[in-house]
């Protein structure tokens, strides 16, 4: 993930912080099964992190097949929003 990270023109402590809130997100889609508000948040931050996967991987040029797991992802996690916010 490293050597990838660097390809997009990340830096460390983007990769980092990446992370940190890839596990914070996880952890709020599972609290959304008691607190819907919490899975709306972390769905959608999911849906927008997914975005911004997607345009840097446009930017660096990658192939529509390298691009697929990003915009995959951000329907999933777009679906998974509209799913929490009928909870509220």
């Amino acid at each position: 993930m490293i050597e990838e990270f660097k390809r997009f023109g990340m830096t460390d402590p983007q990769r980092k912080l990446t992370g940190i809130l890839q596990i914070l997100g996880s952890a709020g889609l599972l609290a959304g099964f008691i607190f819907p508000l919490i899975g709306v948040l972390a769905s959608a931050g999911f849906t927008i992190m997914m975005l911004v996967a997607f345009i840097v991987r446009i930017k660096i040029k990658d192939s529509f097949v390298q691009s697929l797991p990003s915009i995959i992802f951000m329907l999933i996690n777009g679906w998974l929003t509209i799913g929490f916010y009928q909870l509220l």
